[in-house]
């Protein structure tokens, strides 16, 4: 069992390593969950992988393993209260505690309302797996963190809070139930050693997002990843890009302004023929060959590093 010094349980903003902690990420079989099971293990952690898809989640432990991390994959479904309880049971049981909890497991839907009103199943389904869901890991997790006197909460939220992405109701809406249970949670155990981490997550190239077809730039589950891993080892109260605080203080300050752009953004970029129910063409199309892209210049590196650099200074991009 690892110890936690009363340094380490500080406030301060010095990394810290990840070497024998006990991780738990849900959906963790692929995108966003895979990438940082593989990240986190990479880094020494001992990763517990929840996931429904057992043969997805079994390639993912392999992969670990051969690398020479250490991995165990769980059968689990978040929505189910006898599914959660039964494996944190088994995992407390054979592995002693879990240190870490980062609840990724998710669900999105991209429909304008208009088209929602006869399906609020939707709602219920995004409920059940980005707030609830987490809820019940967070709770199951809970009491053993207090009783250890230290235990991290990495909440996976969407920069589409801060923006209020049009046709995300259904999704935005559990996950600002999610940041606002987390904000009251983290007040509650402050003196419980007990701390919690919410990802403004941008667009990420995941499986998830593939029915809505092209919605603008997207990172990749890699990038995803090392955020994860930075809100494991620095565990700030919140991670946010750019972006989603730009928009959260152009909305408070300037509110009609920000409807106006975003109502243009929603007309701009209609319903995916999912969202209509409508089938996909199945005719196949011929894929346009592209040029080869030259590697950027020297000074292009230079200059987009230093934006990068510059971007973090945006207040609440690590905080």
């Amino acid at each position: 069992m690892s110890e936690v010094s009363p340094a380490e349980q500080g406030r301060g903003r010095k990394r810290r390593e990840l070497t024998g902690r006990h991780v738990i990420i849900t959906g963790a079989s692929s995108g966003i969950g895979r990438a940082a099971a593989l990240a986190v293990a990479t880094r020494g952690a001992v990763v517990f992988l929840l996931a429904r898809r057992g043969d997805e989640l079994a390639a993912v432990v392999d992969e670990i393993v051969d690398a020479g991390g250490q991995a165990y994959g769980y059968q689990c479904d978040v929505t189910d209260a006898d599914s959660v309880k039964s494996t944190v049971h088994t995992i407390l049981d054979r592995h002693g505690h879990v240190d870490m909890l980062v609840n990724n497991a998710g669900r999105s839907i991209r429909r304008a309302i208009h088209r929602s009103t006869d399906r609020l199943h939707d709602y219920e389904r995004t409920m059940a797996v980005n707030y609830f869901g987490a809820l019940r890991m967070t709770m199951a997790l809970l009491p053993q963190m207090r009783e250890r006197g230290f235990g991290h909460i990495v909440n996976i939220s969407s920069a589409g809070v801060q923006v209020a992405t049009p046709r995300f109701s259904a999704y935005l809406a559990s996950k600002a139930a999610l940041d606002k249970f987390t904000e009251v949670a983290a007040i509650e155990t402050l003196a419980d050693g007990v701390t919690f981490t919410t990802i403004h997550m941008p667009l990420v190239r995941t499986p998830m997002i593939a029915p809505s077809g092209n919605q603008g730039p997207a990172e990749s589950p890699e990038w995803a990843a090392n955020t994860i891993v930075r809100a494991l080892t620095d565990r700030p109260k919140r991670i946010d890009v750019p972006l989603g605080t730009l928009a959260e203080y152009g909305g408070l300050l300037t509110p009609k302004l920000r409807d106006r752009i975003m109502h243009r953004y929603y007309r701009a970029l209609p319903d995916s023929p999912a969202a209509k129910g409508e089938s996909p063409d199945p005719t196949p199309k011929t894929p346009t060959p592209h040029p080869t892209p030259k590697p950027p210049s020297p000074t292009r590196k230079l200059t987009t590093t230093a934006l990068r650099r510059a971007a973090r200074w945006v207040p609440g991009t690590h905080w």
